[in-house]
């Protein structure tokens, strides 16, 4: 008997040490948990049998107490033949000898148990690189799949392509033999066919090779454009009279532009004589900047003096100082237009600045007034830091009117006034605002990380 248990709790442990962390930790916990279940039941049997021994003490003919042992075995009691118990009498050898050896077979698995069970608690064994868990049921691999973009969840996974981008595929080329091409990034411009010589001029300067070309011709001239040579590569999108934001909310999904690491999203009156735009982007990943803009040469009409070309030079700015007049900003000013801010005209988005700017996006706010001075939300991280101005390379804005030009109403509708333009702008920031402090208000989740004013108030 003994050499049975022997043998059973060698088989146990050959069973530990070909599982798994997770079957040993599990196992564990079921045999301590087991263990002392059986301590209970021992401690309450003892309990029981002591309570009846002492209500037995005073059933003898002497009233006093008696020494006795319990049998298993019947009909070797003395006495009282009711009882199963020996009272100062000696039991036969044979049944005394059973019952040894069977205490002490019990004896042996009880501790070789709790010997493998102390090893486990002290000594858990330690799982070897090479081994691999066992595979997972499929329904537990089903609940950790992330979920499925919406419309998907009829398909199967691997056949869902929730991204594009705007490459062109050669019709007689097999699909699934494409080459290792560089990373590009994409520049979209609204165009009007009256400045066709420096849109050309603007989009000769980014390579083929690094740069897609997307044109929004809001004046619907697109038939104008097929004589430049770069004209066949561009994607055009026309429709009348939509300002660039329109544009750029409609045809610029995060997903569409996602393998894209930058978007360039410029106005078209801009001349980059001194502008080159492998080196912009070497600059921004190299000072980390999500969202920039290309500093414009001072002779530019300027509006925010934060875009301006900075007179000490360098690379990058990311703040300037006004210690006179209205709207001061000051070494400690964290928020726009000191600091974390760029200009709409010719923004520069990395994919995930772009993502989040997008959102921001309002559907029927086609100017954009006011997004500029939140854009800072969107700049992953410290708008001080992640947003700034390229002084290296520098454009100049010619300010030149396009939608609302009222010396040509074919371009636009003539109500479209630049009167009428600019005071739906204005309408628009007032009316962007309120939207974002309800929503601030609504949002009991969120919490602003810049909750300072934008500009501040004393000097350092």
């Amino acid at each position: 008997m003994a050499r049975i248990a022997a043998d059973e709790a060698a088989a146990q442990r050959a069973h530990w040490d070909s599982s798994l962390p997770e079957v040993v930790e599990r196992r564990r916990r079921e045999d301590v948990a087991s263990f002392r279940e059986q301590n209970r039941l021992r401690r309450e049997r003892r309990a029981a049998g002591q309570a009846r021994m002492r209500s037995d003490d005073g059933a003898g003919p002497s009233g006093g107490r008696r020494s006795y042992f319990w049998c298993p075995v019947q009909g070797l009691e003395t006495g009282d033949p009711s009882r199963k118990r020996f009272s100062g009498v000696v039991p036969p050898a044979a049944p005394l000898i059973f019952l040894a050896l069977l205490c002490i077979a019990g004896a042996i698995l009880w501790l070789d148990h709790n010997e493998n069970l102390t090893i486990l608690l002290l000594h858990p064994r330690e799982v070897t690189a090479d081994e691999t868990p066992p595979p997972e049921e499929p329904s537990d691999i089903c609940k950790n799949q992330r979920t499925p973009p919406a419309g998907s969840a009829a398909l199967p996974r691997g056949i869902v392509q929730d991204k594009s981008n705007f490459e062109f595929e050669p019709l007689g080329r097999n699909p699934e033999l494409k080459e290792d091409l560089p990373s590009k990034s994409l520049l979209a411009i609204p165009v009007g066919i009256k400045q066709k010589a420096v849109v050309d001029k603007l989009v000769s300067k980014f390579p083929e090779a690094n740069f897609t070309l997307m044109l929004f011709h809001y004046d619907g001239a697109v038939e104008g454009w097929s004589d430049l040579p770069w004209s066949r590569r561009a994607v055009h999108v026309a429709a009348a009279d939509q300002t660039k934001w329109w544009f750029g909310k409609r045809f610029l999904h995060p997903d569409l532009v996602a393998e894209y690491d930058y978007i360039f999203l410029w106005d078209e009156d801009i001349e980059v004589d001194n502008f080159d735009p492998l080196r912009y982007l070497d600059i921004v990943r190299k000072e980390g900047l999500e969202i920039s803009q290309p500093a414009l040469d001072r002779r530019s009409k300027i509006h925010h003096q934060l875009t301006a070309r900075a007179r000490r030079g360098g690379a990058v700015h990311r703040r300037f100082y006004k210690t006179a007049g209205g709207g001061r900003c000051y070494g400690n000013s964290t928020g726009p237009p000191c600091t974390g801010w760029v200009e709409m005209m010719v923004p520069v988005f990395s994919r995930a600045a772009w993502r989040c700017a997008w959102r921001m996006i309002q559907n029927d706010l086609v100017f954009a007034w006011g997004l500029d001075f939140k854009l800072g939300y969107c700049a992953q991280g410290d708008r001080t830091m992640n947003v700034g101005i390229v002084d290296s390379e520098y454009v100049f804005h010619r300010g030149i009117p396009t939608l609302g030009d009222a010396g040509d109403d074919k371009t636009v509708t003539a109500a479209a006034s630049r009167s009428a333009l600019r005071q739906r702008s204005s309408t628009e920031m007032l009316i962007f605002n309120r939207r974002w402090k309800e929503a601030v208000a609504e949002d009991d989740c969120w919490t602003d990380p810049y909750p300072e004013p934008p500009t501040a108030t004393t000097k350092d």
